[in-house]
């Protein structure tokens, strides 16, 4: 399904979830996040926009120390662009998966500079857990967010 957007507007649409499955402790799991697209179809031609991504911890049963992954933990891996349209410079954030950062603060996922009209731009991020040896197995929650200005 292609993102649409409002004219006027300046938006992003990423999946609402991921699953990583039951991360075992002491490895590294890693799961694809699907498309995330960000529209910019403002009537005023804007110069650009930057998509950031944020995390919170992961957390299972009551939340212990033992329960909870730390946001640092989860790293991004934008990727390249898999789409684009407009006339503008595309750069992705961490163009390879060895180009991961964790998310224990905001992260740059991608940025548009120079756009000289509406533009488009998706990506398809990888995520890669890195679950501490002491941490209690199960299925652990929390929340990804992508947001665009």
């Amino acid at each position: 399904m292609a993102a649409q957007a409002e004219p006027g507007t300046l938006s992003i649409v990423a999946p609402a979830g991921v699953d990583l499955d039951a991360p075992v402790p002491g490895t590294t799991e890693t799961a694809a996040v699907g498309a995330v697209t960000v529209v910019d179809d403002r009537a005023e031609v804007a110069p650009g926009w930057i998509a950031t991504v944020s995390a919170t911890d992961l957390t299972t049963g009551s939340a212990t120390g033992a329960e909870t992954i730390p946001a640092a933990a989860l790293a991004y891996a934008s990727g390249p662009a898999t789409a684009t349209s407009g006339t503008a410079t595309f750069t992705p954030g961490q163009p390879t998966v060895d180009d991961a950062v964790g998310l224990g603060d905001p992260v740059e996922a991608f940025r548009v500079e120079d756009a000289t009209d509406p533009t488009t731009a998706t990506w398809s991020p990888t995520l890669l857990l890195s679950v501490p040896a002491a941490a209690v197995a199960g299925a652990y929650t929390g929340t990804l967010t992508h947001s665009v200005a």
